[in-house]
């Protein structure tokens, strides 16, 4: 009989079996940098569209959203593959990949002179997006024991919300100071980009060198590739991995359009006021921070709560927040009046409760050995979301309103919060599996 071995923890997480410690802690570290580096591309493409390309604003909604639109459709082409990827090969080589291409991609995004080559060089980072938003959701569902996993869930949350604020913080703050400091508005996007570039170089190499190797299961485990593209479908009889890739639509959709179009109406709203393009795009930053900020520290608090409840319960919980948060934004009319703060605390707190409660229910419910495949599913209808509401969101946010986007999102999210209240009466399924599973799986990973 094999003895098992011991579990080991972060903090308050306790790991799945064979993740050591140094492992969980470089997962961590990429929690932090890669949805913060990701997001950045908004506040630095209003920035290119206003300084570089000098975009009038009543057309920046519609590029905005095309821009995304492409950026998506390289994405639903590559998510599956990725998937099967990090089933055969492994998460670490993929994720650290992701880094590097966005990297190459944030180096060339400033030196655009055209809307034409602004769309090519974001689907250079549409490829990066992919590698690293793969690694991340599989990665954090693989390092969990399944009694942490919501904890594991919110605290990638919480860092996920630091890292935004940090480093969007800086960066989106960063053309200003330059131009303070006597360059011109387009070497001062130029050098912020290249910066941001490097810190993606950084967090490849930290990624490369920290997370553990092998892909998930044993090797003779491991289903055939054929089964590995067609397991994201199978899987779908199953009504919660179902729901979980509807809360994918929306919940991806959700942090897209803040992070397209809040930074936006922020920016756009500051230039009709009389700012320079620098400075109003400093207080589109700001609202986007505060929404963030709240995101962030709603993060521990929802998470723990997930982990008490049945994991359909926390879904339908979380898809209601989200949907108060995005419909309440149809109350606000100067996104910079003080009044306003407090619905963009709201929407951070819906939107990352939508995240959360669709990142705990995909990650109870996903088959280890097809984990990365089914994850590649669930991140292909959080792409198609991202591509349906950001595609309609940029026109609505030209022609009716900059609200529109929001309230569009938060009808889908009061739709999700029905289907998964259905599927809680009819399909609970279990809240947590027994932790005696979590020892049950060690023997024979690869280290």
């Amino acid at each position: 009989m094999n003895e098992e071995p011991p579990l080991h923890k972060i903090g308050p997480v306790t790991l799945a079996p064979s993740i050591l410690p140094h492992h969980g802690w470089s997962f961590l570290y990429a929690a932090f940098f890669s949805i913060g580096m990701l997001t950045f591309v908004s506040i630095g493409q209003a920035y290119i569209l206003n300084v570089h390309l000098k975009i009038p604003p009543s057309l920046q909604g519609t590029i905005s959203g095309n821009l995304v639109f492409w950026t998506e459709v390289v994405m639903l082409m590559l998510f599956v593959p990725a998937g099967v990827l990090m089933d055969r090969t492994g998460r670490r080589p993929l994720y650290s990949a992701g880094f590097v291409i966005v990297a190459i991609a944030y180096a060339l995004y400033p030196f655009s002179r055209s809307v034409e080559e602004l769309t090519l060089f974001r689907m250079i980072y549409a490829l990066g997006i992919v590698a690293i938003t793969s690694g991340l959701s599989t990665v954090m569902i693989d390092y969990a024991a399944e009694r942490s996993r919501g904890k594991l869930i919110a605290i990638t949350g919480f860092l996920n919300g630091v890292g935004i604020v940090a480093i969007n913080g800086f960066f989106g703050g960063l053309p200003a100071k330059l131009v303070a400091k006597g360059f011109s508005g387009i070497e001062a996007g130029q050098y912020t980009h290249l910066a941001m570039s490097g810190l993606a170089l950084v967090s490849a190499a930290v990624v490369g060198l920290g997370l553990k190797g092998g892909a998930g299961g044993k090797h003779h485990e491991q289903p055939s590739l054929h089964d590995l593209f067609t397991s994201g479908f199978k899987c779908a009889k199953n009504p919660r991995i179902l729901l979980s890739y509807g809360a994918a639509f929306v919940a991806r959709g959700d942090q897209s359009i803040i992070g397209t179009f809040l930074p936006l109406w922020g920016t756009t709203a500051g230039i009709a006021m009389g700012l320079s393009p620098s400075e109003a795009v400093k207080k589109g930053m700001m609202i986007f921070i505060i929404s963030q900020s709240a995101a962030l520290l709603w993060a521990p608090v929802i998470g723990t709560l997930i982990d008490r409840w049945n994991r359909v319960t926390g879904l339908v919980v979380c898809m209601g927040l989200a949907s108060a948060g995005y419909l309440s934004l149809g109350l606000i009319g100067n996104p910079h009046e003080p009044a306003s703060v407090i619905y963009f605390v709201l929407l951070g707190i819906g939107q990352i409760s939508a995240f959360l409660g669709a990142q705990s229910l995909i990650g109870a419910e996903a088959p280890k050995a097809q984990r990365g495949s089914v994850i590649g599913m669930f991140n292909i209808f959080g792409a198609a979301g991202i591509l349906v509401i950001t595609g309609i969101g940029g026109r609505l946010f030209d022609v009716i309103s900059p609200k529109a986007p929001f309230i569009v999102v938060g009808s889908i999210n009061t739709i999700i919060m029905i289907a998964g209240i259905m599927v809680r009466l009819k399909a609970p399924g279990g809240g947590e599996r027994s932790s005696a599973s979590d020892r049950h799986r060690a023997s024979g990973e690869q280290d």
